[in-house]
């Protein structure tokens, strides 16, 4: 399998993606294009100048504790009720929610901050996911207009109890995001009984590598000889419910 990053100029508002992402990649049949959902956002308008937000109550304590602009703080809590959630808890700084985007059919999302960044954006704004992440892969495989390919939609997360940043798949468009090997041996010959591969998470993680978090204006990367099947699957990598997750209780 390889994973070829696709670098990009400054991607503006109004930008058309799918056209950059095509002349940059050379994406062709049987790919797996994984993009960073800020890279969609950005494109789409959808970054948020906080000059703009009038802070809450709630907003203006989480600042005056963390010594941080309470527009910022507004933001996430506005984040946060858009996407149908909840705020768990705040740790140095950051707030922890767990979030129910529409369309969302299984589980929830815990993410820092709703997803929200301050860095890859211009000064006094914030920037998050696409206001429709299903749609925006949708489209931008439309406007491909490459038969066998997909799209992974992805953004920066932690994993409990680990240092470190990450990443992890929101939406997926033309491959299954799990892979049950439910039934299939182990090395000795024992049937696996509840095993569930991550494959878009793990597509996401891989990527991301190569994508980076800071100044390497790799927003995208293609995945090629993958040997993954393409599907019709379009929609948001399930969760898990609360009550199931090994972690309740402990964040």
């Amino acid at each position: 399998m390889e994973i070829l990053p696709i670098i990009t100029p400054l991607l503006q508002e109004g930008d058309n993606l799918a056209d950059i992402l095509r002349e940059r990649g050379d994406i062709a049949e049987g790919d797996i294009v994984v993009v960073s959902s800020k890279a969609i956002a950005t494109v789409e308008g959808t970054a948020i100048a906080l000059a703009d937000i009038e802070a809450s109550k709630e907003a203006k304590a989480l600042g005056k504790k963390y010594d941080k602009e309470p527009a910022y703080y507004q933001a996430v809590i506005n984040e946060t009720s858009r996407m149908n959630g909840t705020i768990v808890q705040s740790v140095n700084g950051v707030v922890l929610t767990e979030l129910k985007p529409n369309g969302m059919k299984e589980g929830t999302i815990l993410v820092p901050n709703a997803g929200l960044d301050r860095s890859n954006v211009s000064e006094g704004h914030v920037i998050g996911w696409p206001k429709d992440c299903v749609a925006s892969v949708k489209e931008l495989h439309k406007d491909f207009d490459i038969p066998r390919t997909a799209i992974i939609m992805t953004d920066s997360g932690l994993c409990p109890r680990r240092t470190g940043v990450m990443a992890f798949a929101l939406t997926v468009q033309g491959i299954d995001p799990l892979q049950s090997m439910v039934g299939k041996p182990d090395l000795f010959g024992q049937d696996l009984s509840i095993t569930e591969e991550a494959v878009a998470d793990q597509l996401a993680t891989a990527a991301n590598f190569l994508m980076g978090n800071s100044d390497q204006s790799t927003p995208a990367a293609i995945i090629r000889g993958h040997k993954l099947e393409f599907t019709d699957f379009s929609g948001w990598v399930p969760g898990i419910e609360r009550e199931k997750d090994i972690y309740h209780g402990v964040i």
